[in-house]
């Protein structure tokens, strides 16, 4: 510690306290008020200082890179060679216990095997969420009647207030919008895409157009809300920065730093993907209080590093009913085991490590992949034996997000699914492009676009159908 004395900021860390406080408020109950002029502010870090702690707790000294999509010619040059991606070809059984029995009934995987799996992931991939958390007040701030292509529609837009009694230093509001058909004779089954915010989104966009980056074009045809309300469904839009902020400076503020009363994250602290997943449960508590809504049948979707959190909300809260996880990549569908496209380092650098709890960093450093507990065919299976979609686009475009990488977790979570009395994919080689795989309980499909949702909503739709 006297070394670590020497960086000021760390110092003044020891000063205000490292203990994480989290879980002072009770489901359902407000904490006791604290007068905000008796506590001490949120500790303000960067990114680049939070990231150096985190290394200093874990006794890293340093960080493999990650994969370079810049410079072709570096030894850590992102690969895109299928006959490099797998390093670590053998992956976790999902079916072994941790004294090397194997799971042979639906009541081995529930009461002996699913609960090793999820606490692997709490202490190594995603973080442990505070066992209670501050309870949210929902607040419908308006209702409009309009029209989404021909269909008459009701939107709500909503607020959720997180109590902050325990800490009035830190405010979190959740956004969320959610639209019906106007004329549905009773509660209708709703899909919830968790998205970006629409000014973060605006800044991105001109920004990639400023380095001469070209997008996709939008699909052709309906959006996805209206192919959703063409079905007679609703659809709900949840904005999951409102609850966390997407960068390391912010872990000390959001929900993560509200349970930590501004205090920096301990090594198994949750991180933005658990915190993403946990604001998308509080809007699925809402929906079932709202009459218009069939709350059994919520379905949940994201893309990209939405859908990173959607797969996490989807795997840790059994109420959702079906999930589109989009170009999830690494961090989500992709297999750590992997080398194709993102790697696993780049998700413990300095610009996505918050999305992690801080021992995830570890397999980055003196560990690796392979040494990881878990990998993500495990966080599918988690899902089980509820549908879920899993999507992709063309290596031209979307390779950092590695289709076959999500193919090959998709196949490893079968097993499960079969065991509980459902299906897998039913093919355990990677399609031809453009072919959707729907007919079992996990669906796939790899569209010919870029980084995009637009393709597939179709098909998911169509594999939706089945169950809503």
């Amino acid at each position: 510690m006297p070394t670590l004395l020497r960086i000021p900021w760390l110092r003044n860390l020891r000063l205000l306290g490292l203990a994480t406080l989290c879980g002072v408020v009770t489901l359902g109950q407000a904490a006791h008020p604290t007068s905000s002029s008796t506590l001490p502010p949120p500790v303000h870090l960067t990114a680049e200082q939070d990231h150096q702690r985190m290394m200093h707790l874990l006794h890293i000294k340093s960080l493999r890179p990650g994969a370079d999509p810049n410079h072709p010619d570096a030894p850590n040059a992102v690969n895109y060679d299928e006959s490099k991606a797998n390093p670590y070809p053998h992956l976790p059984d999902p079916l072994v216990l941790n004294d090397g029995q194997r799971v042979t009934t639906p009541a081995i995987w529930w009461h002996k095997r699913r609960p090793q799996i999820v606490q692997y992931f709490n202490e190594d991939v995603y973080g442990r969420a505070p066992r209670n958390t501050p309870r949210v007040n929902w607040e419908v701030t308006s209702t409009t009647r309009e029209t989404n292509g021909p269909i008459p529609v009701i939107s709500k837009h909503l607020i959720g207030h997180v109590d902050n009694s325990s800490y009035p230093l830190i405010t979190v509001n959740i956004q969320l919008t959610l639209t019906t058909p106007a004329n549905a004779p009773s509660p209708v089954p709703v899909i919830m895409e968790m998205s970006f915010d629409p000014a973060f989104l605006r800044m991105f966009l001109a920004r990639m157009a400023a380095r001469g980056v070209k997008l996709p074009p939008p699909t052709p045809g309906p959006t996805w809300q209206q192919q959703v309300l063409a079905k007679g469904w609703g659809y709900a839009i949840y904005i999951p920065t409102s609850v966390q902020a997407d960068n390391g400076a912010g872990l000390t503020e959001g929900i993560i730093g509200l349970c930590n009363k501004g205090h920096p994250r301990k090594a198994d602290d949750w991180g933005a993907l658990r915190a993403w997943a946990w604001g998308a449960s509080r809007a699925l508590d809402y929906f079932e209080t709202d009459k218009s809504v069939d709350a059994k049948h919520v379905g949940i979707a994201g893309h990209s590093r939405n859908g990173k959190a959607a797969l996490v909300a989807m795997a840790y809260d059994p109420r959702f009913a079906i999930a589109y996880i989009s170009s999830s990549g690494m961090g989500g569908a992709a297999l750590y085991r992997r080398n194709f496209g993102e790697r696993l380092e780049n998700v413990a650098a300095i610009n996505e490590y918050h999305w992690m709890a801080g021992n995830f960093l570890k397999y980055a450093g003196p560990l690796t992949a392979n040494d990881l507990p878990v990998d993500s065919h495990e966080l599918i299976a988690l899902c089980a034996p509820r549908p879920v979609f899993i999507g992709g686009g063309a290596t031209q475009g979307d390779g950092w997000a590695d289709a076959r990488g999500m193919f090959m977790a998709a196949v490893g979570a079968g097993p499960v699914y079969e065991l509980l009395g459902k299906h897998g994919l039913g093919a355990t080689q990677l399609p031809p492009i453009g072919t959707p795989l729907i007919s079992g309980d996990i669906g796939f499909r790899q569209h010919h676009d870029g980084h995009t949702p637009g393709p597939n909503w179709p098909t998911f739709l169509k594999f939706a159908s089945r169950y809503l």
